[in-house]
């Protein structure tokens, strides 16, 4: 894939949908974690474009329809574990009833419409409740594992915890991996990730696939199985890894598979 051209005009650039993270980041402009998705955007030469969780739902609805694609941003809010129809955990943490509602709205627009999406961390989970399934509300007290997913009790500038994580063949990841010289170790591919989630995907939901997993059985990602449009959840932080090959590799490729369903409507 061409690296991104500093030089592009920002009116070729696909219009990438990025939602506030929450509310409370949105009301008082907090924009420290944001940056990065937006960052990331520009870099695979994208244009990103703040969706605000407050607007209303014939204001929403006509923004998303001017995007192109969309990348939905982790987040330290949890999905409601009502909607995956589960008791709460003791675990789970607040949710964020607007941007539920913004991010169900873009996914329900961008499957209608054939629009990319990038869902990562708390939108990959977004996404899978949106397609039915449903999620490990606390890995460390549920799933017992020795692996460190969560970054909760570290200081908030600790750098996040790595891991490794083996790539399914045969999907959209996978592809990427080869073209981002990742070697093939027994028909997947074998990477190091970072993390910072306490939840996790449970159940998959309608047409998902696993495309991740870590080494104790954590889903670190997930695709669209029917491939009608480009739709990529990954748990770990693309837009954190600025020097990594395999999550530059993915921003790219939403931007790519942009240009491309745009020539096909």
């Amino acid at each position: 894939m061409t690296p991104a051209n500093p030089q592009s005009s920002n009116a070729s650039r696909p219009r990438v949908g990025i939602p506030w993270r929450t509310s409370h980041e949105e009301a008082n402009r907090i924009t420290n974690k944001l940056q990065y998705y937006r960052d990331a955007v520009t870099a695979a030469e994208g244009k990103p474009v703040p969706v605000s969780l407050q607007l209303s739902a014939s204001e929403l609805a006509s923004q998303i329809k001017g995007l192109d694609a969309f990348v939905l941003p982790g987040a330290p809010a949890d999905v409601n574990p009502s909607l995956y129809r589960s008791p709460r955990h003791e675990k789970t943490h607040d949710a964020d009833a607007n941007r539920e509602k913004t991010d169900f709205v873009i996914l329900e627009h961008a499957f209608v419409s054939g629009k990319p999406v990038l869902a990562i961390c708390y939108g990959c989970q977004s996404l899978n409740i949106c397609l039915g399934g449903s999620l490990y509300q606390d890995i460390a007290t549920e799933l017992h594992t020795n692996i460190e997913h969560s970054k909760e009790g570290l200081p908030p500038d600790a750098p996040d915890p790595i891991h490794p994580a083996r790539i399914e063949p045969g999907g959209e990841i996978a592809q990427l991996a080869a073209i981002s010289g990742i070697a093939n170790h027994n028909g997947g591919f074998d990477v190091q990730i970072n993390t910072s989630h306490h939840q996790s995907v449970r159940d998959l939901g309608h047409g998902l696939r696993v495309a991740a997993v870590a080494p104790d059985g954590v889903i670190e990602a997930l695709e669209h199985e029917p491939h009608k449009h480009w739709v990529v959840g990954v748990q770990w932080h693309p837009e954190r890894m600025k020097d990594d090959a395999l999550s530059s590799a993915l921003f790219r490729a939403l931007v790519q598979a942009t240009r491309t369903a745009a020539a096909h409507r």
